[in-house]
């Protein structure tokens, strides 16, 4: 026994009393927390005990060592399991078998999978033969024992990389395939006890020839190699690859469950299962799984039977002759639905859990928290606060912001779908249409995905080892497996568009092809999905747009979002579809419209050249009056659009050379068309290209050098505006100056925009409000604000210029080497994504103080791409500043995040 005084790191579970708590999350891993939780709600679960995360931390810190008194205290936790089951590990007579399973804080698809049947050897066979009076039995747990043992602590936990194909894994599955097809069989379950005795005679061979080892025959060598596995995992390839997709942290290590055995596969009373307590798919309110009689777990989340539905409910047009759980054994199907409810009302959360029937007794496995897309997770969300299990706060938190854009995500267009070649039908595990072009591995989807192909993912079933190419796919298509499978869970995680369980796919990985119904699909070939039918399409279908507006949870939800939030939500727009698009996703204004881009029009960019290349200020006025009727009518329109809200119109701000002739033959039919030479033409051209644009002649700099161009703009903007007036028709221009690092240049530039403006106004006899503002993009503008805020009537951050010059940092270069700065842990987050707090949030801080000092009703926005990005959102909210702005389609992202700061910050406020 481990002394008193030891550092404590097994917790042990059974018999209605457990070490640990669901509140011990973060040492026991979510597996171990929740089965301790589970037997202490009395609730059947096969005695245990689990090693903690902090030997995982250990273990890495101490050169791969374990702590010294970690055996002594397996060795006691072994023994209260063999007290409580009633039999003894590596008893001759009465074998104890175990499972050994990982377990981090919250669910890791890329950890290692369960190796079972952990305690069975040539010596305790024989004492199990005769405790089940079944050796068929016996010999299919031997030979699943070995499969994964080999595959998982032998080959993967050792490092071995075999390449596709060519694993032992896939070696002994040939194996026993060969078996099958001599023999004539279609099933695992038709293989008689001699071909089993065989079979792991042969597999015996195979690990030796293979590994260069032999299989283990000491149940305790046994157990150790898999507690090993287990840690080993945690830094292989696929965990690492799942932890920089998931942002999960190295050092929360993963904690090690080693549990009693119950068999599923005893005969026909027994039984195995997956559950949700709600569906993982639409979220509706029903008891929702898969279950296959006389198997064992491992057969139904490995896809390697397509398994039955648990109950009539989940039967579907393809399910709907297989028998369910409720049918066949409907007295434990009874205490399963009790237990479940049990579970979701104790967690107040929708629950995953596994289950094992033995000889006609319920166990319980695991419960965590279960999986969900985004249209399942609004639904609960909303349902379970309606019912009153969760309050709203804890509804809108539960839901990610990311999770809401499955929602604005397109689907088939269903005109399409009725003239399309449908190739096959399987699972709908991810809801949602994609197209994309077929490859086989997740290499090949990473790689192509890369390089900017939209790629569909198609294999036999996927494996942690494939998570880097799912989550590069557009979409997930597999021949095996269920709704509980690895690529649906994965899958429903990310709310990517996934269909499995195909079975008319005869897919070569060799010949990188697909046989189906007739047809040949190769590498390369277009597909589309219907992930919410469960439907596979030859060639490019039209997609329709998601309409979340139609989706009753998600308005009740937006409408809460939009209670809690204390920050309003603008949108980046140019256009007034864009305006409109933006306010039906609820967007309160414009938080930037770039005049620029209204240059770009085929029939406005030859006068813009002009007015560039012109030598003389008459020369570029006559050009500038030809564009203000464009730009006049550009903001009649958005204005219209925006009903009277805000409207932030950033003036001029690219450098000059963005609009210029590319070619020579455009440059001399300009020349042509201005009657002038071309060489003075092309003179003049060369001369405004600038070494490093990014900080060169743009922005008010263009302003302050040819105000005839801001003096244009802001003529255009109040005429629009005046026009409206005299319609009765409200409009809230908000003029915004670009770049400002020197209050000289926004006093300049504000008092060409007011004498235009005053000038217009009194033309047109109207009375229009409108302020004058800067975009704060620029260190030195940061920190002389209290100088700045004098002049300004608002300020708006432009994060992706202050980003750069902060960091001096070109965006448009950074691409080539910021991705191996996330990758390689130098920086968290991509600065151009999330806002650096520490450096552009730290100046950006001293903006706000220094700015309110001045004025303390500054209104303070902020309009780079980082207006939508969650994390940025939050910032801003706890920065103080009055409205965020994005793009249109990340409107409804913002507010919920928003939302959700306003919610924490509340929490943080309490505490």
């Amino acid at each position: 026994m481990a002394s008193k005084s030891a550092k404590k790191y097994v917790y042990f579970f059974g018999a209605g009393k457990a070490d640990g708590k669901s509140e011990m999350k973060n040492l026991l891993g979510g597996k171990g927390a929740n089965l301790a939780e589970m037997t202490n709600l009395g609730i059947p679960v096969p005695a245990g005990f689990t090693i903690t995360t902090e030997v995982c931390t250990l273990y890495y810190k101490n050169n791969r060592k374990y702590p010294k008194e970690l055996a002594g205290q397996v060795e006691a936790a072994v023994t209260r399991v063999e007290r409580i089951m009633g039999k003894k590990f590596g008893d001759p007579e009465n074998p104890l078998l175990v499972s050994v399973r990982s377990g981090a804080r919250s669910s890791m698809p890329g950890m290692m999978e369960t190796v079972l049947n952990v305690g069975l050897t040539t010596k305790t066979i024989p004492g199990l033969i005769k405790k089940t009076n079944n050796e068929r039995f016996v010999y299919d747990a031997y030979r699943r024992l070995m499969m994964m043992y080999s595959d998982v602590v032998m080959e993967k936990a050792a490092g071995i990389e075999p390449e596709e194909g060519h694993g032992i894994r896939h070696k002994l599955e040939h194996a026993m395939e060969a078996v099958k097809k001599r023999k004539g069989f279609k099933s695992d379950t038709d293989l008689t006890v001699s071909d089993l005795k065989l079979l792991c005679e042969e597999f015996k061979e195979i690990i030796k020839q293979t590994l260069n080892k032999a299989f283990p025959d000491d149940p305790k060598e046994q157990l150790w190699g898999g507690i090993g596995a287990v840690f080993q995992s945690w830094m292989g390839k696929r965990a690492v690859s799942y932890r920089k997709i998931e942002k999960i942290p190295e050092d929360w290590g993963t904690a090690v469950n080693v549990q009693s055995m119950v068999f599923g596969n005893t005969g026909n009373t027994s039984a195995t299962g997956v559950a949700f307590t709600r569906n993982p798919a639409t979220g509706e309110n029903v008891f929702f799984g898969e279950w296959l009689p006389n198997a064992q777990g491992e057969d139904v989340v490995a896809g390697i039977r397509t398994p039955n539905p648990v109950n009539k409910a989940g039967k579907t047009a393809d399910t709907r002759h297989l028998p369910s759980l409720e049918e066949d054994m409907p007295t434990l199907y009874k205490e399963l639905y009790a237990i479940q409810k049990k579970l979701e009302k104790h967690y107040h959360d929708m629950q995953d859990i596994e289950f094992t029937i033995e000889d006609g007794r319920l166990w319980m496995l695991q419960t965590r928290i279960g999986k969900r897309n985004g249209q399942a997770a609004i639904r609960m969300a909303v349902e379970m606060a309606s019912e009153k299990l969760i309050a709203k706060e804890t509804a809108l938190l539960r839901v990610k912001p990311e999770q809401l854009d499955e929602l604005l995500h397109p689907s088939v267009d269903p005109v399409a779908e009725k003239l399309a070649v449908e190739l096959a039908k399987g699972l709908p595990a991810g809801p949602g249409g994609a197209i994309g072009k077929v490859v086989f591995t997740a290499d090949d989807a990473e790689a192509w995905a890369k390089r900017g192909e939209k790629v569909i993912l198609v294999r036999n079933e996927t494996s942690p080892e494939d998570v880097h190419g799912m989550h590069a796919a557009e979409a997930i298509l597999t021949a095996k497996g269920g709704m509980t499978s690895h690529a649906a869970l994965v899958a429903r995680g990310w709310g990517k568009c996934c269909i499995v369980g195909c079975s008319a796919l005869e897919i070569s990985v060799k010949q990188k092809e697909i046989h189906v119904n007739g047809h040949v699909v190769k590498e390369g070939d277009w597909i589309t999905l219907n992930g919410t039918k469960g439907r596979v399409y030859e060639g490019q279908l039209n997609l329709l747009p998601a309409d979340p507006e139609h989706n009753p949870w998600y308005k009740q939800l937006m409408k809460w979002a939009d209670q809690k939030r204390t920050i309003h939500v603008r949108t980046n727009a140019d256009t007034p579809n864009d305006s409109i698009i933006a306010r039906n996703f609820g967007a309160e204004g414009i938080g930037l419209c770039r005049t620029e881009h209204m240059f770009f029009g085929p029939d406005r960019i030859k006068a813009v050249r002009e007015m560039i290349l012109s030598d003389t200020l008459e020369g570029r006025k006559k050009a500038l009056a030809k564009l203000l009727p464009f730009q006049k009518a550009d903001f009649i329109g958005i204005f219209k659009a925006m009903a009277g809200l805000p409207v932030t119109i950033r003036l001029l701000d690219p450098p000059l050379h963005e609009f210029l002739p590319h070619t020579d033959n455009e440059l001399r039919e300009l020349a042509s068309d201005m009657q002038v030479p071309f060489d003075r033409l092309n003179a003049k051209n060369k001369s405004l290209h600038e070494f490093n644009p990014m900080l060169g002649h743009r922005g008010c700099r263009l302003g302050v050098t040819y105000p005839e161009i801001y003096e244009m703009q802001a003529q255009a903007i109040m005429e629009a505006a005046s026009e409206l007036a005299r319609q009765k028709i409200k409009v809230v221009p908000e003029i915004m100056i670009p770049l400002v690092g020197h209050v000289n240049e926004l006093v300049a530039m504000k008092k060409v925009v007011i004498e235009t403006a005053e000038r217009v106004k009194k033309e047109y006899k109207v009375k229009v409000a409108y302020t004058v503002g800067t975009m704060i993009e620029l260190p030195r503008a940061c920190m002389t604000s209290d100088v700045i805020a004098e002049v300004a009537d608002f300020y708006s951050f432009g994060t992706n210029d202050l980003t750069q010059t902060v960091y001096g940092l070109s965006r448009d270069d950074a691409g080539r080497f910021l991705p191996f700065y996330v990758e390689n842990g130098i920086l968290k987050d991509d600065p151009f994504i999330t806002i650096d707090q520490e450096g552009v949030g730290a100046f950006m801080k001293i903006a706000v103080e220094k700015g309110r000092k001045v004025k303390k009703n500054l209104k303070l926005g902020i309009c780079g791409e980082h207006g939508g990005e969650p994390k940025s959102v939050e910032f801003c909210h706890n920065l103080g500043l009055d409205y965020v702005s994005c793009s249109p389609f990340r409107v409804p992202i913002a507010r919920f995040a928003a939302a959700q700061a306003a919610i924490k910050g509340t929490a943080k406020k309490k505490k």
